[in-house]
Order: structure tokens, then C-alpha cells, then sequence
């Protein structure tokens, strides 16, 4: 979206501004734009995305941040130290309305496998710090920390989890979904802003300015580079393509969705692949991490058929139809053939809902939303990875606000033989602080290992022989400062799929 130039800009007037007149300095606080913070996102090995959003007043009705209807000039810097003695790039964007004064910077040229400090600059203001890091170069396999969560609910809980995953100081984050909430206010902890179901394209701006307000989830987007992907609550619950969960609130489900789909670009650290068209956006997509691993992240809402039987848990025979589709058959054939290539140790699915078998009760319920209401278009992708010789596929999933890890099996009424591995990550916030130890394991589901009810986040330490899993979660979320400590720990060996307990 932006021409990016590449000459070597020099911020100036990073110093301390000394003593000013009580008034001038409250004049200045109210007209600070970067008050959404900073990110970064999508790294490659040379570089990355860097994202801000001008908005002194970032929940204005409008959704347009209190900024005037004119363009801004935004300077950009990168350091390879945090105290920007050393710059290894910057440029210039022009931040606009048309696009909520947002800037995404793709940055390129930078050295693999390093650690960068980024800022911003705008009408004499300059941005937090943020530290990001390329990928490295393909033929090296360093060790990777990441760390992954999902959904979270501004109402629920408040957002010590992503400070504590700040503190980690990871490598890679990966979002999974419900990155926002559409509903209308409850009567949870704290309040969502606008009141109201949101609908339309300031409503969205405004509900993810609430969110990125948030000092720590600006905590955890200035700690590592982000590769988010969406689930439903970035629009509304249960959507299916243009299939909308209810009728309420009126309106065109097409100009909602559009509506969404630009305020969700225009609050992340995307690329300019990503911009949307229409009531389209682009967000699968496959990203190298060197040798050691590639993540295919896929996006499960966009392109998949309504769930059958009217969604819900229950037993439904037309889960099994052939013809139905979660991917949509595009993006299969770009999963299957990315599979293909091999391309790193590791292939990490990054996607949204329960992957592996799960059922209910003993008559075969099973969930119409995950993948068990989509069990042939499943059937194919594991059967594809097989084919194609994949021994060390992991997928990571969000959305259903607990804990969960499961092995992935060839076929899962016999329980013959074990294909790959499932993560699941808990909540931030959405369900409240939970009950501690999970509910869920069951005889029907021998594959499925573990499972907690608290709300946290997964920690993965990936090297070319083995990935260490540690299950982080919070006592609470209903008040602030809980401590991360983990609950369960797993290793999955390289090229011998399945969970071992440490």
C-alpha cells in the first residue's frame, strides 16, 4: 500500500525535550499519535513489516482516530541496537485517511537471524520502541522460542497474558484467532467500546483501537514479530464465507464483512498481499523460518462451506460428505502442494479451530464449527502429508479457550498409527479465569493427551531434532498481575510424530 524509499533518515530530536510549560505539555499529550503503539510482522530473512496507526484519540466515534482528513508524513527507522546508534534503514510513508492513518513498512535488505530495534516519527512526535527479527537464512536451522495464543476478550479478563509473553522474550508470536470480540457490551470486567454490536467500518476501527490500547497487549507486539491470522469474532461468531450466524444485526453481510476485513489489515502488521479487496482479503499465506521450519498458516472462515446440521455439537451425517470444504478446494491445493515442498525440518500448520477427531458423547456428536464437520476435506490434507513423506507436521489451533494437545492419527476409529500432532493454546482472556485441570479427556478420544482450563498461552523451542512444549497459563485474568507458570510439558521428536511427556 505504501512506497517505501529506502534512504537513511536521521530522527532527530530524540532527546529529552527538558522542562516545558504544564499546559504546553498537556497539549502535547492530547495530539500524540502513537497512542496504539507499534509492531512488527511477517519476517523474512531479510526483514520484516512494521506497523503503527496515528490516532491521538483512538477511540473517536468515527473511528478515525481524532486525525485531520490530511495525509501524514511517517519516518521509519531500524537499528541493529535499542538505542539507535547504529541505523540499518529507514524511509518515509504517507499515513491516510483512506486507510485510518495506519502504515505498514515493508522493510528489506537487513542481515538473517538478527534482532533489529524499529521507531516511528510523525509531526514531531516519536513512537515507542519496538524489537523485531528477521528469519534466518535458508540453509540454517537456529533454535526457535515461540510462543502462540488466541481470543481475546476485551470484557473477559484483562490482558496479563500478553505481558507475560512480552517478558519471554521470543523469537515469534503467532495470533490464532478472535484477535478481537464483536459483541455488544456485557458485564464483564471492563466494558467494550462501541456499546453496541459493531457493524460497520468505524465500529470496527474503534473496537480494535480498544484492544490495541491496551498497554500490554502493546507490550507483546513490541516484544517479537506477529503472524496473526483471523477466526470468526473479527466479524462475527459462526460466520461461513458470506453465511452469517444470525440476523442481527441488520444490514448487508457483504459490506459487514468488508467493513472487517479492512479494519483487521489496517490494525495488523501485514504485508501489501494482504490489502483487501472488497469484501476479500487474502490471509493464508507461507512463511520460512530458514531450514528448520515453515508455517502454513490458513484461513478457515473465508472460504468454507455453512456448517452442517445448523452447527452446534450433535450427530450429523453430512460432516462426512465428501464435497464439503473448510479450506475451500484453492487453498487445499496450496496446503498439499506447500507440503510437498518440504521446504524445513518442521511443517507447522497455523490455523484456527479443532483439528483432530473430538467427539462429545458416545452416539458420535461432534462439533459442526471444527474440523469434524469437515471430516473429508481433513481426511485429504492428512492423507496429502502422508503422500508426500511429511513425518514431522504439527498443527497449531486456537478458539476453544482451553488447553488441549492430542496426536493426530491415521485413522482415528481404529486409533492405527500416529500422523502428526496437535496444539491447542487457551484464551488470553475469553471464559473467565477457569476451573484449573481440564474436563475434556475421554475414552471416546484416546488420541486427545491433555487438556486445562485456565487461560495462558503455549511455549514451543524448536531445533532440527526436537520441539519442547510447555503449556503457560495465569490463575486468573479477573484481576491483574497473575504469574505465568506451566502446567504440562511435552517433546515431539523430528520425523517421529506424537506426543512424549518429559
Amino acid at each position: 500500500m505504501n512506497q517505501v524509499s529506502r534512504r537513511s533518515v536521521v530522527l532527530g530530536g530524540i532527546a529529552g525535550v527538558g522542562t516545558v510549560l504544564a499546559g504546553a505539555a498537556a497539549a502535547r499529550a492530547a495530539s500524540y499519535p502513537f497512542t496504539l503503539g507499534v509492531a512488527s510482522g511477517e519476517p523474512s530473512a531479510d526483514g520484516f513489516v512494521l506497523w503503527t496507526r496515528l490516532a491521538p484519540r483512538p477511540l473517536a466515534a468515527d473511528g478515525l482516530g481524532g486525525m485531520s482528513s490530511g495525509a501524514v508524513t511517517v519516518e521509519w527507522q531500524v537499528a541493529t541496537d535499542q538505542y539507535f546508534t547504529q541505523i540499518a534503514a529507514g524511509g518515509s510513508v504517507s499515513a491516510v485517511q483512506a486507510w485510518a492513518h495506519s502504515v505498514h513498512v515493508e522493510v528489506g535488505g537487513l542481515q538473517p537471524n538478527r534482532e533489529y530495534w524499529y521507531r516511528f516519527r510523525a509531526s514531531g512526535q516519536i513512537s515507542p520502541v519496538g524489537r523485531a527479527r528477521t528469519a534466518p537464512a535458508v540453509g540454517s536451522s537456529p533454535v526457535l522460542k515461540m510462543l502462540f495464543t488466541s481470543c481475546s476478550h476485551y470484557e473477559a479478563g484483562y490482558f496479563t497474558a500478553y505481558r507475560r509473553m512480552a517478558e519471554e522474550n521470543p523469537d515469534l508470536i503467532l495470533h490464532l484467532g478472535d484477535y478481537i470480540y464483536e459483541g455488544a457490551a456485557g458485564s464483564g470486567v471492563r466494558s467494550h467500546v462501541p456499546s453496541a454490536e459493531i457493524s460497520s467500518l468505524a465500529d470496527y476501527r474503534v473496537r480494535h483501537a480498544l484492544h490495541k490500547s491496551d498497554a500490554d497487549l502493546q507490550a507483546a507486539h513490541a516484544a517479537a514479530p506477529w503472524i496473526p491470522v483471523w477466526d470468526d469474532h473479527e466479524v462475527e461468531n459462526n460466520y461461513a464465507d458470506l453465511v452469517r450466524n444470525d440476523s442481527s444485526p441488520a444490514g448487508d453481510f457483504t459490506a459487514r464483512r468488508a467493513a472487517a476485513y479492512k479494519a483487521y489489515y489496517e490494525h495488523m502488521p501485514l504485508r501489501s498481499a494482504q490489502v483487501p479487496v472488497n469484501e476479500n482479503l487474502q490471509l493464508y499465506r507461507r512463511l520460512r523460518w530458514g531450514s528448520l521450519a515453515t508455517f502454513h498458516m490458513l484461513d478457515t472462515r473465508q472460504h468454507r462451506d455453512d456448517q452442517a446440521c445448523g452447527d452446534g455439537t450433535k450427530v450429523c451425517a453430512a460432516a462426512d460428505d465428501p464435497a464439503r470444504t473448510l479450506t475451500g478446494a484453492t487453498q487445499e491445493a496450496w496446503l498439499l502442494d506447500g507440503l510437498g515442498q518440504r521446504l524445513g525440518t518442521w511443517d507447522i500448520i497455523g490455523q484456527q479451530v479443532f483439528f483432530a477427531q473430538r467427539l462429545a458423547a458416545a452416539d458420535g456428536s461432534k462439533s459442526m464449527d471444527a474440523w469434524d464437520g469437515y471430516t473429508a476435506n481433513r481426511g485429504r490434507i492428512q492423507a496429502g502429508w502422508q503422500a508426500r513423506g511429511n513425518t514431522s507436521t504439527v498443527v497449531l489451533t486456537g478458539d476453544v479457550h482451553q488447553h488441549w494437545a492430542a496426536d493426530i492419527m491415521d485413522d482415528y476409529a481404529t486409533q492405527n498409527k500416529v500422523i502428526g500432532t496437535e496444539l491447542v493454546s487457551s484464551s488470553i482472556t475469553s471464559g473467565g479465569d477457569g476451573a484449573g485441570a481440564g474436563t475434556g479427556l475421554s475414552s471416546l478420544n484416546p488420541h486427545v493427551k491433555f487438556n486445562w482450563n485456565r487461560r495462558g498461552y503455549v511455549r514451543t523451542v524448536t531445533t532440527p531434532t526436537q520441539m519442547t512444549v510447555d503449556f503457560r497459563v495465569l490463575n486468573q485474568v479477573t484481576v491483574r498481575g497473575s504469574a505465568a507458570t506451566t502446567v504440562q510439558s511435552y517433546v515431539i521428536e523430528a520425523g517421529n510424530p506424537g506426543l512424549q511427556t518429559v
